[in-house]
Parts: structure tokens; C-alpha cells; sequence
């Protein structure tokens, strides 16, 4: 259930509406749709080394641990083409940001027209931190490869970056992981294994779907 304070309902359902009709469009190589979410991880060191399983027994850790810091995973998928991309840095300020969305651009998709960017509008997400990354004519030259769409307050659910975060969290990220080079190399094989199967997301829900199910968020017109 989402809790929308009234005077914000307008916006809300506008900004829900962009997204719900941006991921309906067709697949277009030149215009690709790519929705981006970031999530962080704390690191955790042992400080006993674990008890090996044996006979009916499973390993046994001590509840002692160390916090080893805190490392940021960014997330960009393209669901109609079942790909995703999920990198490790030390933060996520606008400078790493700003730093992915080139390798995006200039990678994967050079030869894209431009890149229609889903995510939530976090301070550090948008065409302004390429002009604290890079030089101005670079930063202009970066922010006419992208267009952003972005989910409204509340409504972190419309990006399916968040489905794929959350995947990553369950098959890959439980437990204790003590440094970021381990954390690096489990979600670089998470990605590999479900990149080569190529796994997609089947958005079924449209504007039309969200103007029935979700008619309670909408402002009440009044002649």
C-alpha cells in the first residue's frame, strides 16, 4: 500500500504514468531504455575462523564479527534485452555517478543515439554531476547522450533496477562478506551467470492498468 499525501498525488501519478509509458515502448537498439538503482553493502570480517560442517552438522560461525566499512553497488539493467550491469565502488556520490553512466554510454551503447535513463531522482543522479566529473565541453557532450526519467517519491517499485537489486541481495549477498574484493567478485559472477541466461523482466503493468488499480491516487477533478 502506498501512503501519497494529497498535495503530492498530481505529481505522483504524472511522473508514474512517464515511467509506465517509457517501458512500454518498443525495443528500439538506437533508444535503449535502461533503469538504474544503487544499493550498499556493509562488510563484515570474522573474527574466528568458522567451524567446518561435518556429518549432519552445517558450518558454524561465531557471533563475533568486525565491520570492515560499507562498499555501493550500482545497478543498470536493460529488460527487454535481458542485461544487466552491476558495479562495486567505494561511494556514490556524483562523481561515481557521473563516472558509470559514461562507461554506459561510451560502452554498451555507443552507438545509441541517446540512452533513456529509469531511476529515482537522487540528488547525485542526473546530467548536473557530469559537470562535476568532467571538463564542461565533456560534461555537455555526456549530458546530450542521456535522458532521464525519473520515478516519483514513493514510488521506488516502478524501477526495475529495484527488481533486479533485490534478486542480487538473495542469490548473492547473504552473509558475512569481509572486503570488497570478495564482495567485487561474487557480484561479478552473479552477473556473468544471469546475463548469459539471459534473464528479462515482463512488465505487464500500463497506464491504463495503474488508472483502475490505483484510481485512489489520483487527484479528484472538480468542474
Amino acid at each position: 500500500m502506498w501512503c501519497i499525501p494529497p498535495q503530492h498525488s498530481a505529481a505522483f501519478v504524472c511522473a508514474m504514468e512517464n515511467v509506465l509509458e517509457t517501458y512500454h515502448k518498443p525495443y528500439d537498439a538506437r533508444f535503449p531504455k535502461v533503469c538504474m538503482d544503487e544499493t550498499s553493502k556493509q562488510l563484515v570480517k570474522e573474527t574466528q575462523a568458522p567451524v567446518p560442517a561435518g556429518p549432519g552438522r552445517e558450518e558454524r560461525f561465531d557471533y563475533e564479527y568486525e565491520r570492515n566499512g560499507v562498499a555501493n553497488v550500482f545497478m543498470f539493467t536493460e529488460p527487454l534485452a535481458g542485461w544487466r550491469q552491476a558495479v562495486v565502488t567505494d561511494r556514490r556520490t556524483m562523481v561515481d555517478w557521473a563516472l558509470q553512466v559514461r562507461d554506459l554510454v561510451d560502452g554498451r551503447y555507443a552507438e545509441a543515439e541517446y540512452v533513456t535513463l529509469v531511476m529515482d531522482n537522487l540528488n547525485t543522479h542526473g546530467p548536473w554531476s557530469f559537470y562535476d566529473a568532467f571538463e564542461p565541453a565533456e560534461a555537455r557532450r555526456l549530458a546530450g547522450r542521456i535522458k532521464c526519467v525519473y520515478t516519483p517519491k514513493h514510488g521506488s517499485w516502478l524501477n526495475i533496477a529495484e527488481i533486479e537489486l533485490s534478486v542480487l541481495s538473495r542469490q548473492c549477498l547473504g552473509g558475512r562478506i569481509p572486503d570488497r574484493a570478495t564482495l567485487t567478485r561474487r557480484v561479478a559472477a552473479w552477473r556473468r551467470e544471469r546475463n548469459g541466461k539471459q534473464k528479462g523482466v515482463d512488465w505487464q503493468f500500463t497506464t491504463a492498468d495503474a488508472r483502475i488499480k490505483l484510481k485512489r491516487l489520483y487527484p479528484q477533478v472538480r468542474a
